[in-house]
């Protein structure tokens, strides 16, 4: 058995909406790099406000590039889990948790000014959490195996700002 690991780096999220990245190519590639002929492939994140998913490639978009599904998802999350706008909204964050990130040294990544504001993103965990940060694919003779129409999807559900995501991903088999 052999296992062979790689990251997908510069996945960058938009902030202020939930930014959509098509991970498909780069998993595909990762697999036949691999070597490994027949198994599993295993997509995660290892940031708790983003999730791993698969879904129909959808030729539709709106304005801002999001597809209809995508922009459907959206819709049905925020029915069931609102964006966070105020304090209070939620019990996350809590005071403990803005002093923790008060203490840090790089507070000004977090905290722009101080703003405490900037950590309202309860919403974007709760998102990931349902969703789930991590899809298993098979690896059928050196490929990917996956429908035609079937895309995997790496998103980054917390508006808060934009910034640099990665993505994992492991090759399990023989």
């Amino acid at each position: 058995m052999a296992v062979y690991k790689k990251v997908i780096t510069g996945l960058m999220s938009k902030g202020k909406v939930p930014t959509y990245i098509n991970v498909t190519e780069e998993v595909r590639k990762i697999v036949e790099e691999s070597g490994i002929q027949n198994g599993i492939v295993t997509v995660m994140s290892p940031h708790t406000t983003c999730s791993v998913f698969f879904e129909e490639y959808d030729h539709d978009e709106m304005p801002d590039g999001t597809t209809f599904l995508q922009q459907d998802l959206d819709n049905a999350l925020a029915k069931i889990i609102p964006d966070q706008t105020a304090w209070g909204q939620y019990f996350y964050p809590g005071v403990k948790h803005f002093e923790a990130v008060e203490s840090w040294p790089d507070i000004d990544k977090y905290l722009p000014g101080g703003d405490r504001t900037a950590l309202y993103n309860c919403d974007a965990h709760l998102r990931s959490t349902i969703i789930g940060a991590s899809q298993t694919f098979e690896v059928d003779n050196g490929k990917l195996l996956m429908s035609v129409t079937g895309y995997i999807y790496f998103v980054d559900f917390d508006r808060s700002r934009p910034r640099e995501r990665k993505c994992r991903v492991v090759v399990i088999g023989e």
